[in-house]
């Protein structure tokens, strides 16, 4: 992809997993590319991006840092299925809001934000479903909850005049994987099939899903009609959770995943641990959780029709590719003692 003139750009988390794919494209394609992190990343400095450093949860550093900018790409969050509901409000709901005002204080033309298909997840099996399905009306974990929070402060800001664009990328995975591959990895020995293992996910390569960000961006630019508008993306081939699962541990150079539980026997451990790290207050994440257990038994694939309409959306790698680049990675990261 190509640009007329560089443009100014913004990535908050710029440092992350998705945040790093996002300023290497952008950077790669001749804009003018800022970062906001907490913390300093060497891995950007072959691409010049301009590292600010700060929390995202601090309304008047959020707001230097979108000074000047035409394009905001939000993608600094707080992940995971366990800890602190005010650590996850603080981070995903007032650091979206702390964007949005940065955004208009500075008249940023744009805004994409990174959102999640969890915020529509209710603990049922979610078949081709698209973007018209409503907010779940329970969630089982703060990321979640705070994400679709967070969502819909977006989509106020878009109805008062900034131009937004959200997406919901789902299960992204590949090299610089600090989430998804590593617990699997982590997890390759006590890993069990929940259910039949038949269940279809989708999932997302790192650099589509960058890829769909900067589409999401220009077709912004050239097409106001499109503010406001949810866009979920993925490989847009789903295929089994458990085959993915074990094509992921071949990857690491691991055996697959044989043994199998019950769905109801998982919930119910999940449960049981929580209510008993919580009654320990123990900080590390137990070893099932009750959403863990149910986004493992069920179906969660989506309709991306709408992302390739209206923004010319396409995966650009396959994922029998991804996983060849993977695994190409984490024996590069083995050999060198690197962390995953």
């Amino acid at each position: 992809m190509s640009v007329k003139s560089p443009r100014k750009v913004l990535v908050t988390g710029g440092g992350g997993f998705l945040g790093y794919a996002i300023s290497k494209l952008l950077s790669e394609r001749g804009d003018n590319v800022s970062s906001f992190s907490r913390r300093f990343y060497p891995e950007l400095e072959p691409f010049n991006v301009k590292q600010i450093l700060g929390d995202i949860s601090d309304k008047k550093a959020v707001e230097n840092a979108c000074e000047g900018k035409e394009i905001v790409f939000h993608t600094a969050a707080k992940p995971g299925v366990w800890g602190d509901y005010r650590e996850y409000y603080r981070t995903n709901v007032e650091g979206t809001i702390n964007v949005i005002e940065g955004c208009r204080r500075h008249d940023v033309s744009c805004l994409v934000h990174t959102s999640s298909p969890s915020v529509v997840f209710d603990g049922n099996d979610m078949e081709g479903v698209d973007e018209s399905v409503p907010y779940s009306k329970v969630f089982h974990t703060h990321y979640p909850k705070t994400k679709a929070i967070a969502e819909q402060c977006v989509l106020k800001a878009s109805m008062s005049g900034l131009k937004t664009i959200i997406l919901r990328p789902h299960l992204i995975w590949g090299p610089r994987d600090k989430h998804f591959v590593p617990r699997i990895i982590e997890r390759a020995k006590r890993l069990r099939v929940v259910g039949s293992g038949k269940n279809m996910v989708d999932t997302i390569y790192i650099d589509n899903a960058a890829y769909a960000h900067l589409l999401a961006a220009d077709a912004l630019e050239k097409n106001n009609a499109l503010s406001g508008k949810i866009y979920f993306i993925s490989q847009g081939k789903p295929e089994p959770l458990w085959e993915m699962v074990n094509n992921i541990l071949k990857a690491g150079g691991l055996p697959p995943v044989t043994r199998t539980v019950h769905p109801k026997v998982a919930a119910l451990a999940g449960t049981f641990l929580e209510t008993l790290y919580g009654m320990l207050n123990i900080d590390s994440e137990p070893p099932m959780t009750k959403f863990v257990a149910k986004e493992l038994a069920t179906s969660h694939w989506f309709d991306i029709t709408a992302a390739k309409r209206d923004l010319g959306y396409a995966p650009i790698v396959s994922t029998e590719e991804g996983l060849g680049y993977l695994e190409e990675w984490l024996k590069n990261s083995a050999i060198k003692g690197t962390e995953i």
